[in-house]
């Protein structure tokens, strides 16, 4: 399994690591805040951490969704807590113009889900030398990811992350099979479960998505039990005013303790030496 470093946290399969912060930049302020908050928790816990936080959601439900503070503003703000604050950073991007941009500052480059198959924009992250997390799309079987990770390789680029992130079901729903994690992990890349969209209703509120949070802990567990290496969260300091996914963040407090339980989860299952079949 391939792990590598970025600003001296080690991603892979060591240890279980984390991804998290607000599903978007809504301040500086709200921003610092979150990453300051899960840093000092993930360092208490021994637990490698990225922060992530999208300067544009490229994909809304409605057009008067809040998509964030746009490319320049949001990297300034990335920028800021990253060197404050010494953690690596992470964001999507959206075309190959914007990977080549938000390479300059951030360390890790995030397609999104409903991107992954956009051959030009794969192949420009993966180009830029940054690690790239590629997100599973919603409408791809697991096995179908193999050729985006060959996308990325093909540059030589062998710094992956590949997030399951739940299957559309439709009817505003999203299903998880945790088949897909031991499916994922045979290209040898460290795989992450995305927890909070994983319980995202896309377009359930009718002009914003709804989201199920109650359920956020019980497929983070079920997951790392099936292998997977690292865990994404959205995490908010009130995740019931947020401007974006709200209804599927957590709040900040509830994320120790759930990271403590999905510690101890990933060295019962580091110790039995799962592996794909």
């Amino acid at each position: 399994m391939a792990n590598f470093e970025v600003m001296g946290q080690r991603l892979g399969t060591d240890a279980l690591f984390l991804i998290a912060g607000p599903c978007v930049l809504e301040d500086e302020t709200m921003a610092m805040e979150a990453a300051r908050f899960l840093q000092a928790t993930c360092a208490e816990l021994e637990i490698p951490y990225v922060f992530k936080s999208s300067y544009d959601k490229a994909n809304r439900t409605s057009l008067a969704s809040y998509r964030g503070p746009g490319l320049e503003s949001g990297l300034a703000i990335l920028d800021r807590i990253r060197r404050e604050l010494r953690v690596p950073v992470l964001t999507d991007v959206h075309s190959p113009a914007e990977a080549v941009r938000a390479a300059q500052v951030v360390d890790v480059l995030q397609i999104p889900a409903f991107l992954a198959r956009q051959t030009d924009l794969v192949v420009a992250a993966a180009t830029t030398g940054r690690p790239v997390n590629v997100k599973k799309a919603q409408f791809l079987a697991p096995w179908d990811m193999g050729q985006v990770v060959t996308k990325i390789e093909s540059t030589g680029n062998h710094r992956i992350l590949i997030t399951e992130r739940g299957t559309t079901f439709g009817y505003n729903n999203l299903v998880v099979d945790m088949r897909a994690i031991p499916t994922l992990a045979q290209w040898r890349h460290p795989v992450v479960f995305d927890a909070t969209h994983s319980v995202q209703l896309p377009g359930g509120q009718g002009t914003s998505s709804g989201g199920q949070r109650q359920f956020v802990a019980t497929l983070a567990r079920a997951a790392v039990a099936a292998g997977a290496h690292g865990v994404f969260i959205e995490a908010h300091p009130d995740p019931d005013r947020a401007l974006c996914d709200g209804p599927n963040s957590l709040p900040l407090a509830a994320v120790p303790p759930l990271l403590k339980t999905l510690k101890a989860i990933y060295r019962t299952v580091q110790a039995e030496r799962i592996e794909p079949v």
